[in-house]
């Protein structure tokens, strides 16, 4: 059986060794979903994607997500990372600057910006809607944040696609220095469907405008270094409670720096309060995956 094509990336890093690492297996028709699953599990990476012919006729091409644990309908950094993988491969092409990647999320559209070590990419993230709490989620969540500082605006649980507890805390330092209780945070995330937690706050200045960290204990991630979905979630929230003054529609985050992996994520509300996510993709590894 002939190889297939494995690329290794960082997503959202300005250079190697930064932002959140991502496998993309280039055309993974022949695994079925327990075999994509068990790929998923032996790179241990966050994220492994397998990309696939669309089965809609304007999509570019088809993606499937996987955790080592389960399958997602939407992430940002597998997103914007497969996009990349296809580009580089030839897989397919952009049109006028522009990708439709099908998932299970349903389409999103994608922007290219520029040309190979300088390009950027970002997706429109799944329109994001507020959940509401749980009964007995209050207690949970109290008990995970014993001894932060929390904001004025009050915690959300958002869903675009995945679901995250957004928590705001008082400032920079408060998420910089947070030790997270895991135990308490994987029982909120189990008892609520959440995905993860994912803390923010204002940056001390406008370098970065906000810093952000995300917590995926119950799957088998303690602390995700730079996640879309997330970040996507938070910006929708902000949006939501009005708590965007300061920031404006255009600002970018700070993730990762607390698990030596510092990562850049560009974030736009365009004018019809869609959000989008981006930033630059470093391939890491090209070779062959052989799995039979």
């Amino acid at each position: 059986m002939t190889g297939l094509r494995f690329l290794q990336l960082d997503v959202f890093a300005d250079r190697p060794g930064t932002g959140n690492g991502l496998a993309v297996i280039i055309d993974g028709r022949r695994f079925d979903t327990a075999t994509m699953q068990a790929i998923a599990n032996w790179t241990n990476l966050s994220e492994t994607t397998f990309v696939l012919p669309p089965t809609l006729p304007q999509a570019s091409y088809r993606v499937r997500i996987f955790t080592p644990k389960s399958e997602l309908p939407f992430a940002g950094h597998p997103s914007v990372g497969t996009a990349h993988a296809v580009l580089e491969s030839g897989w397919a092409q952009a049109v006028d600057g522009r990708l439709l990647q099908e998932c299970v999320a349903g389409l999103l559209p994608i922007k290219v910006h520029g040309e190979l070590a300088g390009r950027t990419i970002s997706v429109r993230a799944p329109r994001a809607r507020q959940l509401d709490w749980p009964a007995d989620s209050a207690p949970l969540l109290e008990q995970a944040f014993v001894g932060c500082r929390l904001a004025d605006v009050p915690p959300a649980l958002v869903s675009n696609g995945p679901a995250w507890w957004c928590v705001q805390l008082a400032d920079e330092a408060s998420v910089r220095a947070m030790t997270p209780r895991l135990p308490q945070l994987a029982a909120l995330t189990r008892a609520t469907e959440a995905v993860g937690v994912a803390v923010f706050a204002r940056g001390d200045s406008d370098d970065p405008m906000l810093v952000v960290r995300a917590f995926c204990p119950a799957d088998g991630i303690p602390e995700d270094p730079v996640t879309g979905s997330a970040n996507a979630a938070i910006a929708a929230h902000l949006l939501r409670s009005g708590a965007l003054a300061g920031l404006g529609r255009r600002y970018w985050v700070s993730q990762g720096r607390e698990v030596g992996r510092d990562g850049r994520i560009d974030i736009e509300i365009d004018s019809d309060d869609e959000v989008w996510i981006g930033g630059r993709t470093q391939t890491v590894i090209s070779g062959t995956l052989a799995w039979s």
